[in-house]
C-alpha cells in the first residue's frame, strides 16, 4: 500500500453517504446555492486530495487534506466573504526525509461581493502564512497576492472560475520564492434527485521555477438537506493533461463533504 492511500477512506465514506441518503429532490436554485463557492453562508468543508502519481516520482503518493471555512461579514456596509483554508500534507516518500505529514500553511482570502448582469462576482486580497509544522509541508514563506471569482448560475447548473495570485514578501531568507498564478474552472451540471456532475480541477502555474500542470476533472457529488444544513458530499478524479516540470501531480482523487448552514 502506498504511504498517502489512507486518504481513500474519504471516497469509500462519501460515497456510502451519497447512497444511503434520502431522495431529496433539489429545486435548481437550492443545487445552485450549495455548489456557489460565493453563496453567502457559513460553510464547513471537509476535503482531501490524494495524488496518486507525480511526473519524474516514481512509486510515490502525497495528500493533502483541507480544512476549509467561510462566512459572510460586512465592511462599511458593503458585503463580503471570508474563506480560510487550513491544509494537512503528507509529502511523498522520498529521501532525505521520507514521507512526512504535519500542518500546512494556512490561506485566507476576503471577497467583496458584486454582480454583473447574470453573473456574482468576489474580487480581494489573499495571505498565506507560514503556519507548517515543519519545512517539508510548508514554504517557510509569508505571501499576499488577490483572488477573483466569478460564477454564473443558469438553469442547467453552475458556470465559473476562481483565479488566484500571490508572492512572498518576507519569512524563512533560505527558502526559495514564492510565485505563483492559479485558475480553476468550475463547471456544475444538475441532475435529478439531487445528483450532479462536476469538472473543477486547479490549474497552476509556478512563475519562479517555470513550472506548470493542467489537470482537469470528471466527478459525481449530492446535495440533500436532511436539517437545516445543506449536505453536499463529491468525488472527482483529475488527470493532467499538461505539465512542465517534474514532480507535479499526475493523476489525483478530490473528494469532500461541504456543510452551508443558513444565516
Amino acid at each position: 500500500m502506498k504511504a498517502g492511500s489512507a486518504p481513500l477512506w474519504l471516497v469509500c465514506i462519501v460515497t456510502l453517504i451519497a447512497e444511503s441518503s434520502p431522495a431529496f429532490a433539489q429545486t435548481d436554485a437550492e443545487m445552485n446555492a450549495a455548489n456557489n463557492p460565493l453563496q453567502p453562508s457559513v460553510s464547513l468543508n471537509l476535503q482531501n486530495i490524494y495524488i496518486d502519481s507525480y511526473y519524474g516520482l516514481r512509486d510515490v503518493d502525497g495528500n493533502n487534506g483541507l480544512l476549509r471555512g467561510s462566512t459572510p461579514h460586512k465592511l462599511f456596509g458593503k458585503p463580503l466573504l471570508m474563506r480560510a483554508t487550513l491544509p494537512i500534507v503528507t509529502t511523498p516518500d522520498l529521501p532525505p526525509t521520507g514521507s512526512q505529514t504535519d500542518v500546512g500553511d494556512l490561506n485566507l482570502f476576503d471577497l467583496l461581493l458584486m454582480k454583473a448582469g447574470k453573473f456574482e462576482l468576489g474580487l480581494g486580497p489573499q495571505l498565506t502564512l507560514p503556519t507548517a509544522g515543519r519545512d517539508e509541508t510548508g514554504t517557510g514563506k509569508w505571501q499576499a497576492g488577490l483572488a477573483f471569482l466569478a460564477i454564473g448560475p443558469r438553469h442547467w447548473g453552475i458556470l465559473g472560475s476562481l483565479v488566484t495570485w500571490q508572492h512572498s514578501f518576507a519569512g524563512d531568507s533560505d527558502r526559495r520564492t514564492q510565485n505563483n498564478l492559479q485558475a480553476q474552472p468550475l463547471v456544475i451540471f444538475n441532475l435529478p434527485r439531487g445528483w450532479y456532475l462536476r469538472s473543477t480541477a486547479t490549474w497552476t502555474w509556478d512563475l519562479h521555477e517555470g513550472t506548470y500542470y493542467l489537470p482537469v476533472g470528471a466527478g459525481v457529488g449530492k446535495v440533500w438537506k436532511p436539517s437545516a444544513a445543506t449536505w453536499n458530499v463529491f468525488v472527482e478524479p483529475q488527470w493532467t493533461l499538461a505539465h512542465d516540470g517534474d514532480g507535479v501531480p499526475e493523476f489525483q482523487i478530490y473528494a469532500g463533504l461541504n456543510l452551508q448552514f443558513p444565516l
